[in-house]
């Protein structure tokens, strides 16, 4: 089993679906370590009650994007993580070449659409309602220097439907993260599904 690493920033759902599909057989791999950008994270307590160590790095205490990065990327090398797993991780990552591939990220929305700075949380789910979109969705792909960018290695849609809330629109993306990030990375582990051509 490939040994993976889980970044997070919050309440850690994605972080925690994802250990428990490991440890269920559903993912070919094993959480080794878990790594939060925000003391208050809830996902901490979490994943460290569910037996995952967990280490917390705070992005005020290194005086460069790429200092942060190195060192949340050298942690999660230094406990053995091959792939690691960004589950609503909200700092910037710049990427040791070393690691080029090998970082996927899920985002609530259909990429190339409504991704980049600022675009996380409620704020994508009331940008694709005010574009008035006919359907939204989940998508993992895969992490390089800029936000949300990288090759797209699965999606999966759900309808809008008339009169949603963004509140709405975000439980039903929501459900469709966990059905998806687990398969999508399983199949990446696999090599079933191989990176696409990069993004401009």
């Amino acid at each position: 089993m490939t040994p993976i690493g889980l970044f997070l920033s919050g309440g850690g759902g994605n972080a925690l679906n994802l250990l428990r599909a490991c440890r269920e057989g559903r993912v070919d791999a094993v959480p080794v370590i878990g790594i939060s950008s925000s003391s208050r994270a809830p996902g901490v307590e979490r994943l460290e009650a569910e037996g995952l160590r967990t280490l917390v790095f705070l992005r005020s205490r290194f005086e460069s994007d790429q200092a942060y990065s190195e060192a949340c990327l050298g942690e999660a090398e230094a406990a053995g993580a091959q792939i690691v797993c960004l589950c609503g991780w909200l700092k910037k990552l710049v990427l040791p070449p070393v690691w080029a591939g090998r970082i996927l990220n899920i985002h609530p929305a259909l990429l190339p659409r409504f991704g980049g700075p600022g675009m996380y949380g409620m704020n994508v789910h009331r940008a694709v309602l005010d574009a008035g979109e006919a359907e939204s969705g989940a998508t993992v792909h895969l992490v390089d220097d800029e936000y949300d960018h990288g090759a797209i290695l699965a999606q999966l849609k759900v309808p809008v439907l008339q009169g949603d809330t963004p509140e709405e629109l975000q439980k039903r993306v929501y459900s469709a993260e966990m059905e998806l990030y687990p398969r999508a990375l399983d199949a990446f582990i696999r090599r079933r599904v191989l990176p696409g051509p990069r993004r401009d």
